[in-house]
């Protein structure tokens, strides 16, 4: 591994989907990497290959982050150019990426973010919510008691919530936004964003809920739920759906 003078920790923003959305500067900054640190090695080998990008990979995720941390910061310290993505978006927006940074920053070791794409800022635009306050949830939890409790959150808040949330459990999340009061929430479901069958379902979710009882969910998908001061949809005469095929 070379070593420089000026070793840096880089958290670099990839694709979504559509592979072309990855930056100038982010190709460089890979391609110049000493050690690329990524949550899915064999899914960012994908990456990597289709730009002929040869630099070293190591895992980092959410089961080896604590163990890992010391060990890519020492990397660093050294003179490695260290660089540390997620398998799509910006690291450290659900997921790993946070507990690498706080470590780096107690260490005084030099972090540089490379922006770009990420579900959540390409969902909060696409939505057609509200979005002068916002607040972003993560993923909901998945046993029905705490799962309840999430929502009740989401449902009492006075900005607009991005959330998360598998194709497996997007029927549930409808349920549990109607069951919490927000039959007449304007939301939008946005899914597989940038990719080819990209969609955005938007309107009550009470209407949402009731057209979609039967579809078979599946993709990535980011789940915009209006706020409770944003008024309810009497003002609203249709339930907008686009997608990109």
């Amino acid at each position: 591994m070379n070593k420089h003078d000026d070793g840096r920790l880089f958290l670099v923003s990839t694709p979504i989907g559509n592979l072309e959305d990855i930056t100038l500067r982010a190709l460089n900054v890979l391609r110049e990497a000493d050690l690329i640190a990524a949550e899915d090695t064999r899914h960012t080998r994908r990456l990597l290959t289709h730009f002929d990008i040869h630099s070293r990979l190591t895992s980092f995720h959410a089961f080896n982050e604590h163990g890992k941390c010391d060990a890519l910061l020492d990397e660093v310290a050294a003179g490695a150019r260290v660089a540390l993505v997620s398998d799509a978006g910006t690291p450290g927006i659900a997921d790993p990426g946070f507990l690498l940074v706080r470590e780096a920053r107690k260490r005084n070791v030099p972090v540089t973010v490379v922006p770009g794409v990420s579900a959540l800022t390409f969902a909060a635009v696409a939505s057609g919510l509200p979005i002068d306050r916002l607040a972003f949830y993560g993923f909901p939890p998945v046993k029905s008691g705490r799962r309840r409790k999430f929502f009740e959150r989401v449902a009492a808040e006075d900005k607009t919530v991005f959330l998360y949330e598998s194709p497996f459990r997007i029927s549930s999340a409808l349920a549990e936004i109607v069951a919490c009061g927000g039959e007449r929430r304007l939301i939008a479901l946005v899914r597989e964003a940038t990719k080819l069958h990209e969609e955005v379902i938007y309107g009550p979710a009470g209407e949402i809920q009731a057209r979609t009882a039967e579809r078979n969910w599946k993709g990535e998908f980011v789940i915009g739920v209006a706020a409770i001061d944003a008024g309810d949809e009497d003002s609203v005469e249709y339930l907008g759906e686009t997608d990109g095929k």
